[in-house]
């Protein structure tokens, strides 16, 4: 593989050359921070380094998202919180310490963290049970979830919580907890839904923009 060093914003930064049978031109970093170009067979190095120039902003721009992601792999986010993780194979049990998770394995880690989101959930709904009347009896279900923080099925009587919402705070909880449970008496999001929804949490709409939702 051809390679080479040139200079990005004052920083030294090694090039590695992909040629292919291809016509378009594609730029990314690799794990150790190299640029990795990919060409058409015959374009010259000299080209490379003009497209490189050209590119300047986008790549630095690319390199410091790469980085910012780097940064944050060993790290987890419980209730608000941001935490590294450290792995000891000498702990017996979690430890939390000035911002630090020490933990034997990554196993016990998701052990954890899996039963401090039943805990936390189930802490939050008799919270919200107090206030909120009429609620029926229901099944409560967690799961992994891509699109949706929360599903309540009024027909079966069950209340799905994303385990996501663990990584946010309590009134975040809270927010998804009332919104499921106004859809027992709204099965749409109408606007009286979302009155109900304002009566038992006023500060709704800031919980919605944190949690990014549509």
């Amino acid at each position: 593989m051809e390679e080479f060093q040139i200079m990005l914003k004052e920083e030294p930064l090694t090039v590695k050359i992909i040629r292919k049978n291809n016509k378009n031109i594609y730029f990314r970093f690799d794990e150790l921070g190299n640029l990795i170009v990919t060409v058409p067979i015959r374009i010259s190095i000299k080209k490379i380094k003009k497209l490189i120039e050209e590119n300047e902003k986008s790549l630095v721009k690319l390199r410091n998202r790469m980085k910012r992601k780097q940064d944050e792999e060993g790290q987890i986010r419980l209730l608000g919180l941001k935490y590294d993780v450290k792995l000891d194979p000498n702990k017996k049990q979690i430890e939390m310490d000035n911002g630090i998770i020490y933990c034997n394995s990554e196993a016990e880690l998701k052990k954890y963290i899996g039963n401090l989101t039943k805990k936390v959930f189930q802490e939050e709904i008799e919270k919200v049970l107090q206030i909120m009347p009429n609620i029926p009896k229901f099944t409560l279900k967690i799961r992994k979830m891509k699109t949706r923080w929360g599903v309540c099925n009024y027909v079966k009587k069950t209340v799905t919580l994303n385990s996501e919402l663990i990584k946010y705070e309590r009134k975040i909880i809270d927010y998804v907890i009332i919104h499921e449970f106004s859809h027992f008496a709204h099965h749409n999001h109408s606007a009286a839904f979302w009155s109900l929804v304002a009566k038992y949490d006023p500060n709704y709409k800031l919980a919605r923009k944190e949690l990014r939702e549509e």
